[in-house]
Parts: C-alpha cells; sequence; structure tokens
C-alpha cells in the first residue's frame, strides 16, 4: 500500500497522526546516531528467590533523602542541598553505599532486587558528587576507562558478590533489559538538572511502583520532559538516546507521553503536526538560592 493512497484516503483524525509520526521517525532514526548504551543482559544477575521475603534496610538512604532533598522545588525540579550536608550525614551516606555491597541480592525476590538496585545507583550517583563537591557537572567527575568516555558512570567503583559493577552496570546491564520497564528512566537519576527528579524517599519493594508513576507523570508534564513552545515539540534526550525502551518508534513514544499527559499537554499532542527537538541540561541538580527556571 503506497504512501500516496494511505494520504488520500485516511481520515483526516487519523492523518495528521500519520504525517506527525512519520515527521518524527525520519528525526529519530537521524537523531539517534551515537545515542546511549543499550540494554544489555548480564545473565549473573536474572537469579531471584520469589520466595524470599526478606526487606534490605534502606533506612539510612531515606533519612538523608528527607533532610536534603528540595521537593517541592519552585523549579518544578527536585534539587538535592548537597552543600548543607553535615559530615556526619556524609559518613551515614558512605556507609549505606557500603552496606549495599555486602547484601547477597540474587537470594531476594524480584522486587527487592529492582529496589535495591535503584537506591544504590542513586546513593553512589549522591556519593559521588559529595566526594567531588562543588563541581558543576556529574560529567566533570571524569573516571570513566576509555579513550573518549567521559564522567563517571563506566569507572567499576562497586563490588557486589564478587563482581565489580559500574553505574552503567546497574542501569544498562540489569535494571533495563531485566525489568523491561522504561519507568527505569524515572527512576535512576544523574544528578542533573535534565534528569527525571530523584524522589525524597528510597525506593521499596512496597512503594516502588507509586514512585515510578509519580515520576513519570512529573516529568512528562515538566517542560524538561515534554513541551510544545511556538508549535514545536521539545523532549528531554532521553526519549531520543533509549527510544527502544519506548516502543522503538515514534508513534510508541506519542502513545507514552499521552498516557501520562495532562489534559492540556494531552490535547496539544493529539492536534501536534510537525517535529521535533530534543536536549538535556547536564547542570548539577544542586540547591541554590535563586532557583533556575
Amino acid at each position: 500500500m503506497s504512501r500516496e493512497f494511505l494520504r488520500a484516503n485516511m481520515k483526516p483524525v487519523y492523518r495528521w497522526r500519520f504525517l506527525t509520526v512519520m515527521t518524527l521517525a525520519l528525526l529519530l532514526v537521524v537523531q539517534t546516531a551515537g545515542a546511549a548504551p543499550k540494554a544489555d543482559l548480564w545473565p549473573r544477575w536474572e537469579k531471584h528467590d520469589p520466595a524470599n521475603k526478606q526487606k534490605v534496610d534502606h533506612s539510612a538512604w531515606d533519612a538523608f533523602l528527607k533532610k536534603y532533598i528540595v521537593a517541592p522545588h519552585p523549579s518544578g525540579i527536585n534539587r538535592v542541598n548537597y552543600a548543607a550536608v553535615a559530615p556526619e550525614d556524609r559518613a551515614a551516606l558512605a556507609n549505606y553505599v557500603k552496606s549495599l555491597e555486602s547484601v547477597a541480592v540474587s537470594g531476594y525476590s524480584r522486587a527487592e532486587q529492582r529496589a535495591y538496585w535503584i537506591n544504590f545507583y542513586n546513593a553512589k550517583s549522591v556519593e559521588l558528587i559529595l566526594t567531588r563537591f562543588p563541581v558543576k557537572s556529574i560529567r566533570d567527575i571524569n573516571i570513566s576507562p576509555g579513550l573518549f568516555s567521559s564522567g563517571p558512570w563506566g569507572a567499576k567503583l562497586m563490588t557486589v558478590e564478587g563482581e565489580k559493577l559500574a553505574l552503567d552496570d546497574i542501569e544498562h546491564r540489569i535494571l533495563r533489559p531485566i525489568w523491561k520497564d522504561n519507568r527505569i528512566h524515572y527512576a535512576v537519576n544523574c544528578a542533573s538538572l535534565g534528569c527525571p527528579n530523584l524522589q525524597p524517599a528510597a525506593y521499596t519493594s512496597e512503594n516502588t511502583e507509586a514512585l515510578l508513576e509519580k515520576g513519570a507523570r512529573e516529568y512528562v508534564n515538566h517542560p524538561r520532559g515534554v513541551v510544545i513552545n511556538n508549535g514545536k515539540l521539545h523532549v528531554s534526550s532521553i526519549y531520543v538516546w533509549f527510544q527502544e525502551d519506548f516502543g522503538g518508534s515514534a508513534e510508541g513514544l506519542m502513545e507514552h507521553w499521552s498516557k501520562y499527559a495532562n489534559k492540556v499537554l494531552a490535547d496539544a499532542l493529539k492536534s501536534y503536526s510537525g517535529g521535533l527537538d530534543h536536549d538535556y541540561d547536564w547542570r548539577l541538580n544542586a540547591a541554590e538560592s535563586k532557583p533556575q527556571p
């Protein structure tokens, strides 16, 4: 069936979506060059025990978040008050991160494992910032191996069950391929203004679903996530870098955004027919006296 036939015979309500999806698809193909890592399962971490009711203690991380996350923030982006973190709280955070390395996580339930890996990623990222603070961006912590690497994500900074792990391993080799849930992108936090919110509570097996939904709605409905300005759709680069997690197509992205969008944004997406811009703000998500817009 030719594209010309489709253009001529589709009802108007579908024609705009066809044109929009085709336009976005072409842009996404071009812009995905040099994208972020693909989900690449590390089979060693698939092991779990659904019968195990044991819980991992995340109370120290929860206390840290409740004390130092500024939320709500006027900008709509949760901030971390890095400058105010007391020495004893830095030590408590470091001890918590270290304690996670001693957890035999393969013996826990899937729900406990998911919360464990999300908290581990986020707590280690905050700890890294604190060891270099003040720093303008997490990308300035350039400790990843490789001539063209940047940031800390490729450095093997943790050891769990005898395996050396990098932040990239947690995100791209464990969380994304095992759970196959695009909401993971709203949970792991890279300490940047362009990133989805670092929630002011630790993830647990009981609250993870609610926090994932909350994170998705907050991000999609914030201008750094999805916005139509002056007739142009502008989105976070997350949706371009990781489009494979959002259906692998422009149509999949539209469906995802529409699912979480408020009524105003959802209506705007329905009537949209144009191109797409994307960017990402790598500035540190630090609290400040004069909030950035």
